[in-house]
C-alpha cells in the first residue's frame, strides 16, 4: 500500500507499507524532506515495523519519537506527518493529481444561490457524476452567511442588516458568520471525493485542503499559515476562514467533502460591526481586543486588484494539479433553484436556530 502526505508548510512524505496478521510490515518512508542523522530514517522504519495496523497517526508518531536517535533534526517533516502518510496508505487514499479537476467561475450570483450550489455540486461529486471541482464565487449582493449551527439572533443585528440592505442566509457547513461584499470578498469552494482526505483527522483535513492556497499566497509575496482549526493567518492578522461539510454518497457509500474559504480582499469594518454581533469571548480566543483588527485585507498586503488575486490563485491551482474550465449544468442549476425554494430561502432554514 502506498500513501502520500504533504506536511502543511513542509515537504512531501511517502510511505510504502504492507500488513500481515494485523500489524505493519516492511514500512519504507521516503520524501523530499531533510533529516539528520542518516540513521534516523532507519529508526523511523523500524518504529513502524510491527505496529498494530489500527494505530492512529498520533500513536504512530509516539512510536517514531521514542525511536529517534538523540539530536535528530527534522526539516519539512514531522513524526505526525509520517503517521498520517501511513494512515492514508492503509485507507488507500487518493491524491490531488489522481483527478481531472474542473473550474467553475461564473458571473455574480445571489448569495442564496451560492448556498444551494455548494450542496448540489458536492452531492454530484459524491455520486460520481461530477469531477472534483474548484468553484470561485462572485457575489451579486452583500450578505451575512451564518454557520449551520449558529443562532440567528446572536450573530446578526437585524436592524443593522436591514439598514445596510444586507441579506442573511444560512449555509450547510458549520463555523462562524461571514460578512461579504461583492468587491471586497474572495470566496471559493472545493467539492472533493472523500477518498482525498482518507486517513486524515477532521483538523488535518482543513490543513491539507488549505495548503494549495498558502502556496498561492506565497507566490504573491504573502507568508501565510494555517491556524487551527479553520483560519488562514499572516503576521498582519487573519485573512481567511474555512468551513467544511461531509456529504454521504448514494446508498451510504463513499461520499464527498465540501471545503469552502472566504478571504477578505478589503473590508468595511464599521459596517461589519454594525451588522455582526461579535462578542468578547470570540475576540478573546483570537488574542485581540478590537473586532475591526481581526481581519487584515488582502488588498493591503498584495497591492493587487481583486481580479488579479483570483487569477493568481486559479493559476497556482492549475500549475499544481491541472484545471479544466467547466460550468454548472442545466440539471444542477435546476436542482439548485429547487433547493432555494424549498430550503435556503425559507425562514424555517434561515432561523432554524433562532
Amino acid at each position: 500500500m502506498h500513501g502520500e502526505y504533504k506536511v502543511p508548510g513542509g515537504k512531501l512524505v511517502v510511505v510504502d507499507v504492507e500488513t500481515e496478521d494485523g500489524v505493519l510490515r516492511h514500512a519504507r518512508v521516503a520524501g523530499d524532506f531533510f533529516l539528520e542523522p542518516d540513521e534516523a530514517l532507519d529508526a523511523v522504519n523500524h518504529a513502524l515495523e510491527g505496529a498494530p495496523a489500527d494505530t492512529d497517526a498520533a500513536g504512530l508518531a509516539a512510536r517514531i519519537d521514542a525511536a529517534l536517535p538523540t539530536g535528530t533534526v527534522m526539516y519539512g517533516l514531522t513524526s505526525e506527518g509520517i503517521g498520517i502518510a501511513v494512515r492514508r496508505a492503509l485507507a488507500q487514499a487518493t491524491d490531488w493529481t489522481d483527478y481531472e479537476w474542473q473550474l467553475v467561475h461564473d458571473g455574480p450570483q445571489p448569495p442564496v444561490l451560492h448556498m444551494a450550489l455548494d450542496e448540489v455540486l458536492t452531492a454530484e461529486v459524491a455520486a460520481g457524476r461530477r469531477p472534483p471541482t474548484l468553484r470561485v464565487w462572485e457575489w451579486g449582493a452583500p450578505a451575512v452567511i451564518i454557520g449551520s449551527f449558529q443562532s440567528l439572533r446572536n450573530e446578526v443585528d437585524a436592524e443593522g442588516a436591514a439598514r445596510h440592505g444586507i441579506e442573511v442566509v444560512r449555509r450547510i457547513s458549520g463555523g462562524g458568520a461571514m460578512f461579504v461584499e461583492p468587491g471586497n470578498t474572495i470566496t471559493y469552494s472545493l467539492s472533493v471525493p472523500e477518498s482525498l482526505v482518507q486517513g486524515l483527522s477532521f483538523q488535518d483535513s482543513y490543513a491539507y485542503l488549505d495548503d494549495w492556497v498558502l502556496g498561492a499566497l506565497g507566490d504573491m509575496g504573502i507568508k501565510a499559515w494555517y491556524q487551527p482549526l479553520n483560519d488562514i493567518a499572516t503576521e498582519a492578522g487573519k485573512i481567511a476562514g474555512a468551513a467544511q461539510k461531509r456529504v454521504v454518497g448514494p446508498g451510504g457509500g463513499p461520499g464527498a467533502v465540501l471545503h469552502h474559504v472566504t478571504m477578505s480582499y478589503d473590508i468595511d469594518a464599521d459596517k461589519m460591526l454594525d451588522v455582526l454581533r461579535i462578542g468578547k469571548e470570540k475576540l478573546s480566543d483570537k488574542g485581540t481586543r478590537s473586532a475591526g483588527k481581526r481581519v487584515d485585507p488582502l488588498r493591503r498586503q498584495t497591492g493587487l486588484a481583486r481580479e488579479a488575486v483570483i487569477d493568481n490563485m486559479i493559476a497556482s491551482f492549475r500549475d499544481r494539479y491541472g484545471l479544466t474550465p467547466g460550468g454548472v449544468t442545466d440539471e444542477e442549476g435546476a436542482r439548485a433553484q429547487e433547493l432555494i425554494r424549498t430550503k435556503f430561502a425559507t425562514k424555517a432554514w434561515t432561523a432554524r436556530v433562532p
